[in-house]
């Protein structure tokens, strides 16, 4: 895994974790920190908002490390 999408990774995970604060207690961090509605804190929005479609894009994306079930049968045959 790159370094682009390891930090993309920790952006979903902070925003994840903001609407876990938002739907458990309407505790909204990002707001809280830089203002509500400020532009910094719609900056922040953005960048999550950015890594989290660049994080489906991971759901695709083939390793050189990764294979199928059906290649390790044929290794073992």
């Amino acid at each position: 895994m790159n370094v682009l999408s390891k930090s993309a990774l920790v952006l979903v995970i902070i925003g994840a974790l903001n609407w876990l604060l938002v739907g458990l207690f309407r505790f909204n961090l990002v707001s809280s920190l830089f203002g509500e509605g400020s532009i910094l804190s719609r900056i922040v929005f953005v960048v999550v908002g950015l890594a989290g479609l660049y994080c489906v894009s991971l759901l695709f994306h083939r390793t050189a490390h990764a294979s199928s079930p059906a290649r390790e049968f044929r290794r073992a045959a």
